[in-house]
């Protein structure tokens, strides 16, 4: 029997058809998700007010941001109950890659006011792990500096934290994946919470600033902001967070590195997606102790904060399922 396909939309032609599945195990509800976003946002307005701290709501940035959130926001309303598989598609990649692009940058702006709280830093602590696992950051940061392949190679792997996300939520939405997505979110979200608790009590400036001596050769993508910007947020004054230089501050745990075993653990079950996801994120990780000047003991941490993170997750998955 011949089955004829309408050719009115893209999304008609690839994505499943509308309604797609009906069995979404282990969908965690979408309030959760709100309410934890909520919370986010007012953990971190309260601790910017503490801090004394402020982002200029005049910024074009901010504006940008802010229009792309509420862009996300409108469309996820709008199709709530979708009547199309584009729709569908659209409902679901404007709440998942919102909600992702919001924890992101509340995440990454909590680092100011929580490395203002902080003091001193722990990085003889971590050399001495480093050195007990016989870990020589000195030389994999020299073999670097010195060839301007891995430099370029090393940058596009390390920026790619942003890629694989993007490709894990395209493909659900896509695929009509919404629990998978949520799951996602929800242990993203997780990692980057307990990653930010832990950077509270553990600071540090990184092997940069600790261990190279000398001229710098090769400046890697996280530079000096550690040293750079502790000693002036711990000084108490007013600061205004600039939203278009928005660093991470946290060098242990390693949110790379948790980002990475979080995007692995959420391909691995999707056959199409597992084998990409982990070529792309094994290259981050290889690009990590010098491009986001980590030691290994902040990849080791980051890697456990993730493994925490997923296995909880998990366990709230297969309960609701």
């Amino acid at each position: 029997m011949r089955v004829s396909i309408p050719t009115t939309s893209l999304f008609a032609l690839q994505a499943p058809p509308y309604p797609g599945s009906t069995a979404q195990r282990g969908l965690i509800a979408g309030q959760w998700i709100a309410l934890g976003l909520a919370l986010s946002v007012a953990c971190v307005a309260a601790l910017m007010f503490d801090a004394r701290m402020s982002i200029d709501p005049r910024s074009p940035v901010t504006w940008g941001f802010a229009g792309v959130l509420l862009l996300f926001g409108v469309t996820r309303y709008v199709f709530r109950t979708p009547r199309s598989a584009a729709q569908r598609v659209a409902r679901d990649l404007s709440e998942s890659v919102g909600a992702f692009m919001g924890i992101s940058l509340l995440g990454a702006t909590a680092t100011y006011p929580l490395a203002a709280d902080t003091h001193g830093s722990i990085d003889p602590l971590l050399q001495s792990v480093d050195a007990a696992l016989h870990f020589d950051w000195v030389a994999w940061y020299q073999t670097v500096a010195a060839h301007r392949s891995l430099q370029l190679l090393g940058t596009a792997a390390y920026q790619s934290i942003f890629v694989t996300p993007a490709l894990i939520l395209g493909y659900c939405a896509w695929s009509d994946r919404r629990a998978e997505a949520r799951g996602f979110i929800a242990t993203f979200w997780l990692a980057a919470v307990v990653t930010l608790l832990l950077f509270r009590f553990m600071p540090a400036i990184g092997p940069l600033a600790t261990q190279w001596h000398g001229p710098i050769t090769y400046l890697p993508e996280s530079a000096l902001y550690e040293a750079d910007l502790f000693p002036l947020l711990r000084t108490g004054n007013p600061y205004v967070v600039d939203l278009s230089a928005l660093r991470g501050l946290v060098s242990v745990p390693s949110f790379h590195t948790a980002s990475g075993v979080v995007y692995i653990a959420a391909a691995w079950p999707i056959a199409r997606l597992r084998w990409p996801v982990l070529a792309l994120t094994s290259a981050m990780l290889l690009a990590t102790p010098v491009e986001g000047t980590h030691y290994l003991a902040d990849m080791l941490a980051g890697a456990t904060v993730a493994l925490v993170a997923v296995l909880t997750i998990a366990a709230v998955r297969r309960r609701l399922a």
